[in-house]
């Protein structure tokens, strides 16, 4: 069962809009209005305050849009759009420090923080079961971990707010490094009280398997790999969690929040509040991804995958698979996620040569509408996969790599690749040959689900000239790329104008 936003107007109504901002000296406090010290009473609401929490993640400028404009400005996408502004956006060119796609994300993640913060606060005080006071407080602090998450790889130095913020509240920049560990403190503070599984009835909660994925990721951002593997050691060996057997299960809205899962945002398709900037209750639980992330004419296609993603998925090296009668020479992966020429399906309800598409483009098909649907539209509700089985083994064999534990970290590529009938890797690798084919297995596998920005700025690539060169030679818009500059988003000038405390990015 997804969850769903509950009409709290305490959370919805009063969120703080953003870091520091001060009220309206013409705005007026409505007295029958219910304020948080009503609120946070009973065991019930405890409940709907970590419900908004969820929430949040649904917001117009996080998982529902936003989210992933900022996470394709990797090397795998790019964008033609007649919107050239947001085109530019993609390609490193951002005049505009307040433009929408991250201004308003920072405003959403923070309204998101805003309700952790909530339920941090109030409902340790609340009288209540305490095992799920513990495990509710768990959860929020998941929330809270996965927006500094975010926001910190997005954005770099961002105000770190961990209690409710009043109007005279002046929040301090973090460094990277503190925020960092602030999610770990987190995320550390939540693990024990998460359980391993939920009931039917709270699908959709994370689960312990989540918080330490998450936790992982930061310490593979950190380079610290031991204790990176040894998380993913833990939900290997934990038996929860297990690749499923059809690869497009993880990108429709069939077999949602099933084994492969460790975290996904949920979205029901609900047409109920939508727009800009909407912090309700009753906004919309539909995200417009495959609005934008797929083809001329059902949708707008503003982003597309790059070609050398798509040659990727040829693989010459691929045989008869163990069990099967099937030879591959194309990775079937690819025709799941990528609508090109020589993909055979039915994308509408026509072929590609009957929808009149340019043969030598290429368009993203993965969380698109169009096995049920005749063109996309702003309501999607197909649940979004924040954290996957196969990102997980693929990140367990690389920070084995790093670690020299080649014999390994093998078998775990080899696991994923199974999964598509695909025959396994052997023979013996050095230690960069066996990165270079995790990377490899990366991109084939996480293809259009937005871990891709995260990988190469976790690999180092956007740090200096060489790996940029790297990166331009599969994405020529890095030739906008600015060193020092470009790998982080500028911070919206209005928040600094609200507070000159708030220092600007460099660069921008």
């Amino acid at each position: 069962m997804k969850l769903h936003k509950v009409a709290t107007l305490v959370l919805a109504g009063s969120l703080f809009l953003t870091t520091g901002c001060e009220k309206d000296l013409l705005d007026k406090t409505n007295p029958n209005a219910p304020s948080t010290s009503q609120f946070w009473k009973t065991q019930d609401d405890a409940v709907k305050g970590v419900f908004a929490c969820y929430s949040g993640l649904q917001q117009f400028a996080c998982y529902y849009r936003s989210w992933h404009f900022m996470a394709h400005r990797s090397d795998e996408s790019y964008s033609q759009s007649p919107f050239v502004e947001l085109a530019n956006f993609t390609r490193f060119i951002t005049p505009d420090n307040n433009f929408f796609i991250s201004s308003f994300a920072w405003n959403d993640y923070y309204r998101t923080i805003y309700r952790t913060n909530q339920v941090l606060n109030n409902v340790p005080g609340i009288s209540m079961d305490e095992t799920l006071k513990k495990r509710l407080l768990a959860e929020a602090r998941f929330v809270r971990a996965l927006s500094y998450y975010d926001l910190v790889y997005f954005f770099g130095n961002v105000p770190l707010i961990v209690d409710e913020p009043v109007v005279t509240t002046r929040a301090v920049q973090a460094t990277p490094a503190q925020t960092e560990a602030q999610i770990i403190a987190d995320l550390q503070a939540a693990i024990p009280d998460l359980p391993v599984t939920y009931g039917a009835a709270d699908k959709g909660r994370v689960p312990k398997g989540g918080a330490q994925a998450l936790l992982a990721k930061v310490y593979m951002h950190q380079r610290k790999y031991t204790e990176a593997s040894a998380l993913f050691t833990e939900i290997i060996n934990s038996g929860q969690f297990a690749l499923v057997s059809n690869y497009l299960d993880n990108f429709t809205d069939t077999n949602e929040n099933n084994s492969e899962s460790l975290f996904e945002v949920q979205f029901t398709g609900a047409v109920l509040e939508v727009g800009q900037g909407q912090d309700n209750a009753s906004a919309s639980e539909s995200h417009d991804r495959p609005n934008f992330f797929g083809p001329p004419g059902p949708t707008f296609a503003d982003v597309q995958p790059r070609r050398w993603l798509l040659e990727a998925y040829t693989d010459s090296t691929v045989s008869f698979a163990p069990g099967s009668t099937t030879k591959h020479l194309i990775d079937p992966r690819r025709d799941i996620s990528i609508i090109h020429a020589g993909n055979p399906d039915r994308f509408y309800g026509k072929t590609f040569g009957e929808w009149n598409w340019n043969p030598n483009q290429q368009y993203w098909r993965k969380y698109l509408n169009d096995r049920t649907r005749t063109n996309e539209n702003f309501t999607s509700g197909i649940n979004h996969r924040v954290i996957r089985y196969a990102d997980v083994l693929l990140m367990q064999a690389e920070a084995l790599t790093e670690l020299n534990q080649l014999a390994a970290a093998l078998p775990l590529v080899n696991q994923v690749r199974r999964r598509v009938d695909l025959a396994p890797l052997t023979g013996s690798y050095t230690q960069a040959q066996l990165r270079q084919l995790i990377r490899s297995e990366r991109a084939k596998e996480l293809a259009g689900e937005g871990t891709r920005w995260f990988d190469i700025l976790r690999w180092g690539l956007m740090d200096d000239q060489a790996g940029i060169d790297e990166l331009k030679s599969r994405d020529v818009d890095f030739v906008n790329f600015r060193l020092g500059i470009s790998k982080l988003l500028p911070i919206p000038q209005r928040d600094i104008d609200i507070d000159p405390g708030v220092k600007q990015n460099p660069g921008y």
